[in-house]
C-alpha cells in the first residue's frame, strides 16, 4: 500500500513538472543599436475591453514590460465598440489615459503611445493614427473628416492589415482611389506588411511604390501568452531606428521611414536599415585557423531574439557543413571556411534568408572578419 502510495505521489509529481515546462512564460526581446540610432521594440496595434479586445488596459502594459518592449499604443477601434454596454466611455482617451497612468509603465522606462483605430468597411479599412492629443474628435461621420481630424494632430496615420481576408477575399490589398488621396494630402504615411500571423508581400511591394513606413503588429485582442508564446511564437512588433528613446524621436523615426517588422525568423525592411541591423545581429566570436592547416574556425553569435537563416555567398566553401545554416537566438554556431591559403582577414559573406528588402529579395550581409 505504501509502494503504490510513493508510486503516486511521484505520477503526480511528474505530471506537475510536465504542466511547468510545457508552458513558457514570454522572453523578454531584445534587438542590438545600430549604428547613429537606438533600437526601439515597439507593437503600435493592440485593443482592449475599450473596443473588441479581452483585457484591461493595465494587462497590456504589464506584458510589454515583461516582453523587454520599448513602445506600444493601445489603439481602440473609434467605430466599433462591442463591449459599450458594459462599459460605456463616452470619452474614447480613456484607455490610454489608464495604461498611461501606471506606476510601473514609469518605471520600466515604457513608453505609452496614444493613439485611435478608425475603423470602416472598404475601400476606406482600418488605420490607427498615432500621437494623437484627443482622440475624441477623430468620431466623424465621414471617413475624410477622420483623417482630416488626426492630421490637425499631427498624427502619425498607418493602413492595418490591408491584405485581411475578411475585408480583401483574395488576401491581396488593393490600393484604392481613397487611400491615394489620403497619401497625397498627407493624411497615410504606413502600412502593415505583417499583422498578426499574416506577412503580405503584396503590402511590401506597396509599401516601397508610395514610400510608406514598413510596420508590423500583434494587432492582440486576447492574452499574448495564448495567441503566441504558447504557441512557440514572439508576437510580431515594429523595430524603429530612433536617435534616442522617447515619445518625439520614435514619431520622427517612424516619419522618416526608419523601421523593421519583425515576426519571429521574418525580418522586413528596407536595406538601409535591415542590413546594418543584421550586421550588429551578428558578433564575431573568434576566428583562428585550425592547427597545421588552412581551414579558419569562426565562431559567430547571434545577439538577436530572432532566429537567423543564412547562406554562404564567399567564394571559400564550408568544410563539415551545408552552405545553408542557422544561428538561433541567443546561441553560437561555428563555421569551419577553406580558404585555400592562411590569410590575416577574409569577408564574411551571407544572404539572409528569412530577410527581405523587398518581395523575393534577400540581403546579402557581409563582415570583416579579422584572424587571430
Amino acid at each position: 500500500m505504501k509502494l503504490l502510495s510513493l508510486l503516486f505521489s511521484l505520477f503526480s509529481c511528474a505530471i506537475c513538472i510536465a504542466q511547468e515546462h510545457s508552458h513558457t512564460g514570454a522572453q523578454p526581446l531584445n534587438y542590438p543599436d545600430i549604428e547613429g540610432y537606438r533600437t526601439l521594440k515597439t507593437d503600435l496595434h493592440q485593443h482592449t475591453v475599450f473596443s473588441d479586445g479581452s483585457v484591461w488596459p493595465t494587462i497590456r502594459v504589464q506584458e510589454a514590460i515583461r516582453e523587454n518592449l520599448d513602445a506600444i499604443s493601445l489603439t481602440e477601434h473609434l467605430e466599433y465598440q462591442p463591449h459599450k454596454e458594459d462599459i460605456p466611455h463616452p470619452d474614447r482617451n480613456r484607455s490610454f489615459e489608464l495604461a498611461k497612468a501606471m506606476d510601473e509603465a514609469e518605471e520600466h522606462g515604457l513608453l505609452i503611445v496614444h493613439g485611435s483605430e478608425i475603423t470602416r468597411s472598404e475601400p476606406v479599412g482600418h488605420s490607427n493614427a498615432l500621437f494623437i492629443t484627443d482622440a475624441n474628435p477623430l468620431v466623424q461621420d465621414e471617413p475624410e473628416a477622420a483623417f482630416v481630424a488626426a492630421k490637425k494632430q499631427d498624427a502619425f496615420v498607418f493602413w492595418n492589415h490591408p491584405a485581411w481576408h475578411a475585408q480583401r477575399p483574395k488576401g491581396l490589398p488593393v490600393l484604392s482611389d481613397f487611400q491615394k488621396a489620403r497619401i497625397k494630402n498627407g493624411e497615410l504615411h504606413g502600412i502593415e506588411v505583417i499583422n498578426s500571423v499574416d506577412y503580405s508581400q503584396e503590402a511590401l511591394t506597396l509599401a516601397l511604390e508610395q514610400n510608406l513606413t514598413i510596420m508590423g503588429t500583434s494587432d492582440i485582442h486576447g492574452l499574448i501568452d495564448w495567441d503566441y508564446t504558447e504557441k512557440g511564437n514572439h508576437r510580431p512588433i515594429t523595430l524603429v531606428f530612433a536617435k534616442n528613446k522617447s515619445i518625439e524621436s520614435l514619431r520622427e523615426a517612424l516619419f522618416a521611414g526608419r523601421t523593421v517588422a519583425v515576426y519571429n525568423d521574418l525580418l522586413v525592411g528596407k536595406e538601409e536599415f535591415l542590413t546594418p541591423l543584421l550586421q550588429a545581429s551578428i558578433e564575431v566570436v573568434k576566428a583562428e585557423y585550425l592547427p597545421k592547416t588552412q581551414v579558419l574556425e569562426v565562431e559567430l553569435k547571434n545577439v538577436s531574439s530572432s532566429d537567423l537563416l543564412f547562406e554562404n555567398q564567399m567564394e571559400f566553401t564550408f568544410y563539415d557543413s551545408s552552405p545553408v545554416f542557422e544561428i538561433p537566438a541567443g546561441e553560437t554556431e561555428t563555421l569551419q571556411i577553406k580558404t585555400l591559403e592562411k590569410k590575416s582577414s577574409i569577408t564574411l559573406k551571407l544572404k539572409a534568408l528569412g530577410c527581405f528588402t523587398a518581395p523575393k529579395v534577400q540581403p546579402v550581409v557581409e563582415w570583416e572578419v579579422r584572424i587571430n
